[in-house]
């Protein structure tokens, strides 16, 4: 098992994984918020792509967060898992909603700053992350960015836990994981420096990108 030192050597790693994708006009790299984007900034920057945020806010059940039974991303797509989303009533569901709708459309505001609307038509979107331990975020912002008109969509991470990435092999046109470990554990495990990356953080490295 290999640890990273930071986000930047692991963007590093995982940039020497996607050199296929180097220099195609195509390619926009879109870094999962927040954790997500001091990884691909360096994958953006190595491959000679465009950096951009993909806002994925995931709709957990009521009485267990962690269970997903949607997704929201922007422009106003919604992602329901409907065989989960049918154990909720129609009040809870709009409560979730409604609160994660807040939040996304905080940190859009936030993070575009006056850039135009995230629009993947035709493009291939390479989605970054920090790493991939249950995947359903991962998963919802796959089908978020072919909502948004995406024609291929890749996934790349640093790390990710064997079933979360067989998951997104089957979600996502591919899937790199740099490393499998057998027992996974947690993301920050895999990490020197982990710390929680902030909204200047976010906005810095797109500004850089700009």
């Amino acid at each position: 098992m290999t640890t990273y030192r930071d986000r930047s050597e692991a963007g590093r790693a995982l940039a020497d994984r996607l050199a296929a994708l180097s220099g195609r006009p195509d390619v926009t790299v879109l870094g999962l918020v927040r954790g997500g984007v001091p990884v691909a900034k360096v994958v953006a920057d190595r491959l000679g792509a465009p950096l951009d945020v993909l806002v994925v806010r995931k709709l957990g059940m009521p009485w267990a967060p962690e269970v997903a039974f949607g997704a929201l991303g922007p422009g106003g797509v919604r992602v329901l898992n409907d065989l989960v989303a049918g154990q909720l009533d129609a009040d809870d569901i709009a409560e979730v909603q409604r609160r994660e709708q807040a939040e996304l459309d905080r940190r859009e505001q936030l993070y575009r700053a006056g850039r135009p609307p995230l629009d993947l038509t035709g493009r291939t979107a390479l989605i970054v992350d920090d790493g991939l331990a249950t995947g359903a975020t991962a998963r919802a912002a796959v089908q978020v960015a072919r909502h948004l008109g995406a024609r291929r969509v890749v996934l790349a991470v640093p790390v990710g836990a064997q079933e979360a990435c067989e998951m997104l092999a089957a979600e996502a046109d591919e899937a790199i994981c740099a490393q499998r470990p057998a027992n996974f554990g947690a993301v920050g495990a895999y990490y020197d420096d982990f710390h929680e990356v902030s909204d200047d953080e976010v906005t810095e490295a797109l500004t850089a990108t700009a």
